[in-house]
Parts: C-alpha cells; sequence; structure tokens
C-alpha cells in the first residue's frame, strides 16, 4: 500500500511532481533520490513485464525542454547503467516519439522526462513498453518497488546517443507523400502556407525537419525554440490564451491553416484559414471524419463531455457510431482497444483534450500524427476546390457552453464526490424536463427539454483531483443560466461539501 509520501507522485498513468524550485509555497519532491529509486522501480517492473533480467534490457529516454529535463535525465540514466541496462539516450524528443522508438529499435521501452501542459516547475516521468504505455496499476506497482527501497543487482550499463527524432520524422513525411499523392512526390506540400505553434515545447521540429521539406511554407510559425519556461504562452491547445496566439498568428501571415502542439506533442489542435479553432467538438468532428472514411459504420470513442451536436455528426453525418465514455485519455483508448478486440470495429479514440489515438498508429495519442492527418484532408479538399470549414458545415454546435469546476471541501474528496452523483441521480429522476442520458460511463448527465434550458449538463469526478467539475450547453441563447438556474436548487444542498464560488460567478 502507498503511502501519502508515495501516492503523491501517481498522476493517472504518470508520474509527476514538483522539479524545480521558483513557486512560492512549492517545495521540491522529485529530488534525485525520488527519481533514482522511481527509475530502479521501472527497471525492476519491466524486467518482470518483459521476462528478461535486467542487465538484458534496452531502454530509451528522451525528454521535452523544461529547465528541469537534465538533471532528471541525468538521475533517469545513473540509475539504468547502475543496473546494467544499455540506455538509448534520445535527448529533446517528443512523447510519441517515445513510444515509437520500442517498435522500431530492438527496445525493450522507454521513460519519457515530461509533465505534458503543466507549468515549468514541474516535471515527471513517462513509461513506454512495445505495447503501449502504462496503466495505472503499472505506475502503483513501480512506486510501491521505490517505497519499498527494491533495488536492481548492481551491474555495468552502458550509453549510446541516439537522434531517434530524424527517423520520426521521416515516417510522418512519409505518411504525407502517401496521403497527398500530388504530382511533386519530393514536395507535395509546395504552394501550401501552415503555421507552427510549438508554445517553446518539444514540437518546433514539426515545422523545420517535417513541413518544410515537403516544400510547405511555414512562414509565420512561432514559438519553435525550446525554452522550458515557456515565456510566451503555455503550451496548450486548450488554453485560451495560447488558441488566441497561433488564431491571431494564422491571420497574420495569411495561412492556410494552423497547427499548435502542448508541450511533449502528444496533443494537437488547429487553426482553418479564416483564424478559427479546430478544437475540442471540432477536433473530434474532423478527426472522426477522417478516420471513418475508412472504416464505414466504425465506432468513435470520445470522453464524456462531447456535445450533443457531435453525437449527431458522427452518427448522421459520417455514418458512424459514437461511444461516450470517460474522462481521461487512457480511459478512453483502452476502452476503443477492448471493443476492437470485441470484434467492434473502432478507428478513433479522442477525448476534447486534444489526444487523439487512431487504429492505424498502434492506438498512440499523437498530436504530430493526427495534425499529419489533418493536413492531408486538408490538401484533399483543396484539390477538390473545398476547405475545412465545409467538412464541419453540418455540425451543430452549441449556442452557448460554460465549464465550472467546483472544489470539493471533505478530505476524502472521492467519497463526498461519489455522494453528490448518487444524490444528483435521485434528484434528478424527480425533475420535470429532465432526462438522464442513457449512454454516459461517469458522473450524471442529463439532458433537458427547451422549457428547461434546451440543453444538458453534466456533473462528475475530475480524474486526479479534488475537483467536481460541471460542463453545461446550450442550443439556445440564455439556455445555460437557465439550466444553472435549475441545478442550483441541488447544488445549494452541497455547500457543505462542495465550494460553490463559481456557481455565484457564473451569475
Amino acid at each position: 500500500m502507498l503511502t501519502k509520501e508515495w501516492q503523491q507522485f501517481k498522476s493517472g498513468t504518470d508520474i509527476r511532481g514538483v522539479a524545480s524550485e521558483g513557486v512560492p509555497g512549492e517545495t521540491v519532491n522529485l529530488t534525485d533520490a525520488a527519481i533514482a529509486k522511481m527509475t530502479d522501480g521501472f527497471a525492476l517492473w519491466l524486467s518482470a513485464h518483459e521476462k528478461k533480467a535486467v542487465p538484458a534490457l534496452t531502454v530509451a529516454v528522451g525528454h521535452d525542454p523544461r529547465i528541469s529535463a537534465g538533471r532528471i535525465r541525468s538521475d533517469v540514466v545513473a540509475a539504468l547503467t547502475a543496473a546494467g541496462v544499455h540506455v538509448l539516450d534520445c535527448g529533446l524528443s517528443s512523447t510519441p516519439a517515445m513510444f515509437m522508438v520500442t517498435q522500431d529499435l530492438a527496445c525493450d521501452g522507454s521513460v519519457q522526462i515530461t509533465a505534458s501542459h503543466h507549468p515549468f516547475q514541474r516535471n515527471g516521468l513517462k513509461f513506454f513498453t512495445r505495447a503501449g504505455g502504462l496503466d495505472g496499476p503499472d505506475i502503483v506497482a513501480i512506486l510501491q518497488h521505490a517505497q519499498d527501497g527494491d533495488k536492481p543487482a548492481a551491474a555495468a550499463g552502458s550509453v549510446e546517443k541516439l537522434n531517434y527524432m530524424k527517423q520520426y520524422c521521416e515516417r510522418l513525411r512519409g505518411v504525407v507523400r502517401k496521403g497527398v499523392n500530388a504530382r511533386d512526390y519530393e514536395h507535395p506540400l509546395a504552394g501550401f502556407h501552415i503555421v507552427v505553434d510549438a508554445g517553446n515545447g518539444a514540437g518546433g521540429f514539426y515545422a523545420r525537419d517535417v513541413l518544410a521539406p515537403l516544400g510547405a511554407d511555414v512562414s509565420g510559425s512561432q514559438f519553435l525554440e525550446p525554452d522550458g519556461r515557456f515565456p510566451n504562452h503555455i503550451p496548450n491547445p486548450e488554453n485560451e490564451t495560447a488558441m488566441k496566439s497561433v488564431c491571431g498568428a494564422v491571420v497574420k501571415a495569411g495561412a492556410d491553416l494552423g497547427v499548435i502542439f502542448d508541450t511533449d506533442v502528444d496533443r494537437g489542435g488547429a487553426v482553418d484559414a479564416k483564424g478559427d479553432e479546430i478544437n475540442r467538438n471540432r477536433l473530434v468532428a474532423i478527426a472522426s471524419a477522417i478516420a471513418l472514411e475508412n472504416c464505414p459504420g466504425g465506432t468513435v470513442v470520445t470522453d464524456s463531455i462531447t456535445s450533443s451536436g457531435l453525437k449527431e455528426y458522427i452518427e448522421k453525418t459520417l455514418g458512424g457510431k459514437h461511444r461516450r465514455f470517460k474522462r481521461g485519455y487512457r480511459n478512453v483508448i483502452n476502452e476503443a482497444v477492448r471493443l476492437n478486440k470485441e470484434g467492434v470495429s473502432c478507428p478513433l479514440a479522442i477525448e476534447t483534450s486534444g489526444h487523439a489515438a487512431m487504429k492505424e498508429n498502434y492506438f498512440l495519442d499523437d498530436g504530430a500524427y493526427l495534425v499529419t492527418k489533418i493536413i492531408i484532408k486538408s490538401a484533399q479538399l483543396r484539390a477538390q476546390g473545398k476547405t475545412l470549414e465545409d467538412l464541419l458545415a453540418p455540425l451543430k454546435e452549441p449556442a452557448e457552453a460554460v465549464e465550472l469546476r467546483f472544489p470539493i471541501r471533505p478530505e476524502d474528496f472521492r467519497k463526498a464526490g461519489e455522494g453528490i452523483i448518487a444524490g444528483l441521480a435521485d434528484y434528478a429522476a424527480k425533475q420535470p424536463g429532465w432526462a438522464i442520458a442513457p449512454d454516459n460511463f461517469e458522473g450524471v448527465r442529463v439532458s433537458l427539454d427547451r422549457a428547461h434550458g434546451d440543453g444538458w449538463f453534466l456533473l462528475r469526478l475530475s480524474v486526479h483531483d479534488p475537483i467536481m467539475p460541471l460542463n453545461v450547453e446550450s442550443d439556445s441563447k440564455g439556455g445555460v443560466r437557465t439550466i444553472l438556474t435549475e441545478l442550483s436548487g441541488f447544488l445549494n444542498g452541497c455547500a457543505d461539501r462542495l465550494d460553490l464560488a463559481p456557481l455565484k460567478k457564473a451569475f
């Protein structure tokens, strides 16, 4: 059983913590000693998983550009080589590349040093095997080894420098050449103007080493140079400031398309030629259209907060099926994998945050692969005199949408949140004009008729934090306020367990 000291590092299917000083009130907990113990734990876990002695293992190590990356990389490499592991030192890398290295090379596993879109002072460890990313129980097992002080026997390992990103970029260029099928095989994107915003994360390679060699005009691209303090904006396609920045850059450059990545490039977003976001439901719609082209009638798995209009678009416009599942990219991916094993054709798992995993790409959530597919689709449409906006035209988008995040007061936040959800389910069943959604897998999702707000809401527990997010959408102006007013009759009774300040602010 993990103690609080070690449980604090578990963040879903990753390890995360504070790695750098500089933020008042935060203390570094990803110390050299802690990282060494976690790495020992991974070596033992991987040895058991692969049924190989630790000194027989080969492990790749990469990192995003955070200011703590060098220190942590040294700790990880030192611990692995002290146990006899052969280390492939990949340097600055995207997270998806650190999975692909296990497919392309004789590599048993990999470690990516990243904390995704989190602030500069945070960092963490993400692990892969040839079978994919680790799940929550695997992270617990690694941390249990660390807590117990389990350590592989000492042996002499080795380190080999490897520029795997070069091979990864070659693969993406090959995907474009095959998909665009232009007369100029070497430069299929000639005449196509694409702005890339890397947010000073690891994604600058995409403009320099993928698009430019294919003939694309990447002028107007911004924040391509890695800077672990992220001085311009948070590298996060969900961040409002980041999206405004890339939208403005596309308009200023007069570009055909814009793309944006999070820090480690496992998520991506896009911007059309008008400077409008292709994000959240619009991103899911585009990805679904692409995935279902070669999988007619297939099932698309999304997270729980997708809109009613998206479901209609997937099922009526595209002829597919929509399975709205739990929030959390690993939950969505695992559900898609499960469905395929059961004989249900499922080509795509995607979360509204921008995590998109295609069956054709190992169900790997790869932001660069996603935007590559979007670029291909855009080029194909352009050859037909059409645009991505034309593809999205049938998508019905809500008139209003809001997300409120309520902090949970009790220390045992999960128990308190589950009690609130159970109470809301009972309450909702008795309200006129309310209908509990039959196809929801977390929290309580309720549809409301025109007289009661003309939309829906979903109240759920956050995947990791003591927070209850409330998502509300309406197809009518003023509908969100109506829904919140009706829902406040229940929420006001939860004031002892929920901080309702966000609700008061919304009014």
